[in-house]
């Protein structure tokens, strides 16, 4: 099986969510969107597994300061993967592929489950 995992090293949930894979001796590849960036084929992938508003993390910083423009153009599935190629920051973490199966955010019963 294969494991991806993608997000930013310094975010706290996926700092959680290596922990928990790394102590359950789950063998995954970790994704680094600010060095390797994201692109629109992935993002696009992800959509067909969770809605936009699951991916698109409003909650956080990079989302508050962006112009309302922008907000604006967020609500279109191909503005909100625009913005999300130019600020990985603005996709909700940590994204976990396994064998083509995707899920956002962690939760240790979440994983506990896909595992």
């Amino acid at each position: 099986m294969t494991t991806l995992l993608y997000g930013i090293p310094n975010c706290d949930t996926v700092k959680r969510a290596r922990t928990w894979l790394e102590s359950n001796g789950v063998d995954y590849t970790f994704h680094d969107f600010k060095k390797q960036g994201v692109d629109e084929k992935m993002l696009r992938a992800w959509l067909k597994h969770v809605p936009l508003t699951t991916l698109l993390n409003k909650k956080g910083t990079t989302y508050r300061a962006l112009s309302d423009a922008d907000k604006t153009r967020a609500e279109s599935e191909a503005g909100a993967i625009a913005l999300m190629q130019t600020s990985p920051s603005l996709i909700k973490r940590p994204v976990l592929d396994r064998d083509g199966k995707v899920s956002v955010g962690f939760s240790a019963d979440g994983y506990a489950a896909l595992f």
